[in-house]
């Protein structure tokens, strides 16, 4: 198996919808209008591939400089555990070198945060802070 990690830009909505679907992300299946229109206005994607196989993504948004938010980040269940996901996560921060501060927002399970932390993520309060979020249902 060898990953090629490369940037995606031809958003292919059978693939991106599987990729989604195989992680129980419907909050975006039930949106695909404004799934492929996130797509089109995010500041980077990245794809892994598994040979012609999209296998894996992370989307970020921002301005690049003092913010990169990672919007989503999914390997699909098959080739999670891999690595596939740290490398996702550092090619894309190699792509921004000096951008002030890198975010996310997740799940808040232990698989997910001791996930995050390894990768050199704090949890907000470690760091002073506290987040907040508003979702439109």
């Amino acid at each position: 198996m060898e990953i090629i990690i490369n940037e995606y830009n031809n958003y292919e909505h059978g693939e991106i919808m599987n990729l989604y679907k195989s992680v129980g992300w419907c909050s975006y299946t039930e949106r695909p209008d404004m799934l492929r229109k996130a797509f089109e206005h995010s500041l980077k994607i990245l794809g892994a591939h598994d040979g012609e196989k999209l296998i894996g993504i992370i989307r970020a948004v921002g301005d690049g400089y003092s913010i990169l938010f990672i919007q989503d980040i999914l390997v699909l269940p098959e080739y999670q555990r891999k690595g596939i996901g740290r490398k996702l996560i550092n090619a894309m921060l190699e792509l921004y070198p000096d951008v002030y501060q890198t975010e996310l927002a997740t799940d808040s399970t232990e698989k997910t945060v001791a996930f995050y932390k390894s990768c050199g993520f704090l949890p907000y309060p470690e760091i002073g802070c506290e987040g907040f979020m508003k979702i439109k249902y």
